[in-house]
């Protein structure tokens, strides 16, 4: 990573926490930040799933075992999610039954951090049957890294004194955990593929792209002047606030 990278790697760094802490500590804007990430975790389960089981498919064993685990943990990961909104009598939207205009429609697809994440690739090519294991790997490496950290920042900002919060801590945590944890495979599964030079240029180049798409996510945020689309609605309200998070 060349010197500019980096510190453009920590400035970004640095305001995704203090945007992130501001989010996810505000009782108003933390639903929604909560089923943003029930959606992306559970989202990519599919994907990973389908992943594995090329892996097998392929005789690669300990990289399908790898991403059948990395699977199961993003489950989690939702059912957390999911079960911080039920605790505040919220859910994520049914979108398949609202409905959409005709800008609506042309609006959707990859988000602007996506698009610039990973320019050059259609989304033919990201599809699990045919991505290229390289790509995957050091894309899915450095998400997994940063998300780390993320959650982590996330979590210590969340008070101790309501059992809502708590939980939510104690399972933000865990996430981060798992994390850290898919990143360790990830690079592993990229250095028994290429030498440690290559691993570490292709490490390298996901590490700009996501500069870059950070500065996109800053860019569309900006345009919007920080407000965003509701993906929460009313839920059943909880009777029983005693279940933990972090199963």
């Amino acid at each position: 990573m060349n010197f500019l990278t980096y510190l453009m790697h920590l400035a970004g760094s640095g305001a995704v926490a203090y945007y992130s802490a501001l989010q996810i500590r505000d009782t108003k804007t933390r639903p929604n930040v909560l089923a943003g990430f029930q959606l992306a975790e559970s989202g990519s389960v599919p994907f990973l799933a389908a992943l594995s089981e090329r892996a097998a498919a392929e005789g690669d064993v300990w990289l399908a075992e790898k991403l059948a685990a990395h699977s199961s943990d993003e489950t989690r990961h939702g059912q957390i999610f999911a079960h911080a909104l039920k605790q505040i009598n919220k859910q994520v939207i049914d979108f398949k039954n609202l409905p959409k205009n005709t800008d609506e429609k042309k609006s959707e697809g990859r988000s602007p951090f996506f698009n610039s994440y990973f320019t050059g690739y259609t989304q033919e090519q990201l599809k699990p049957a045919v991505i290229e294991w390289d790509v995957f790997m050091g894309s899915t490496y450095i998400l997994e890294l940063d998300a780390s950290k993320d959650f982590e920042r996330m979590a210590k900002v969340l008070p101790d004194s309501d059992p809502n919060s708590r939980n939510l801590k104690l399972g933000m945590l865990s996430i981060a955990k798992d994390e850290t944890g898919h990143a360790a495979y990830l690079y592993e599964a990229m250095r028994r593929r290429m030498s440690s030079s290559d691993a570490e240029k292709l490490i390298d180049d996901w590490r700009q792209r996501k500069v870059n798409a950070m500065l996109a996510f800053a860019n569309d945020l900006l345009q919007r002047k920080g407000q965003s689309r509701s993906l929460v609605q009313d839920g059943v309200p909880v009777e029983d606030d005693a279940e933990l998070m972090a199963a």
